[in-house]
């Protein structure tokens, strides 16, 4: 990766979603939730510094983790960025986090196939990922 630099930093909010062409979050929790980011790590190009991929761990620090915002923009996919990213977020991980931790993440497709690659097994059918859709809760459900 000579045309790239991996830096254990933060990226700004703006550069969070625009880049890496994820989804839009509010700026005042983006800020939030990046400064808790548990590590974090950036790849820019060497040439200009522009962001081009990165990836977060959150977590409680303790026995549980998430890895979040793993991504690589797609004019620069099929490089082998993501893989070391994933490589970089699972060495901290082995070295700073009891081995009986849980780490998760929620895989878009194909990205799990990636992942696959590094240990990560799908939960199904003992369990499946779930999220929050806001507006769909309980009571607005019909009969």
């Amino acid at each position: 990766m000579e045309e790239y630099q991996i830096t254990e930093a933060i990226p700004t909010v703006s550069e969070l979603r625009k880049s890496c062409g994820l989804s839009p979050r509010g700026v005042a929790a983006s800020e939030v939730g990046l400064k808790n980011s548990w590590y974090s790590i950036c790849v820019r190009r060497s040439c200009d510094r522009q962001l081009i991929g990165l990836g977060r761990i959150v977590g409680d620090g303790g026995t549980t983790y998430q890895l979040v915002d793993i991504t690589v923009h797609p004019a620069q996919q099929q490089k082998g960025i993501g893989k070391q990213i994933m490589a970089q977020l699972l060495t901290y991980l082995e070295r700073q986090v009891d081995p009986k931790a849980y780490v998760s993440l929620i895989a878009d497709l194909p990205a799990d196939q990636l992942y696959q690659q590094f240990g990560f097994v799908p939960t199904a059918p003992q369990s499946i990922g779930m999220y929050f859709k806001r507006g769909l809760s309980k009571d607005s459900q019909p009969d």
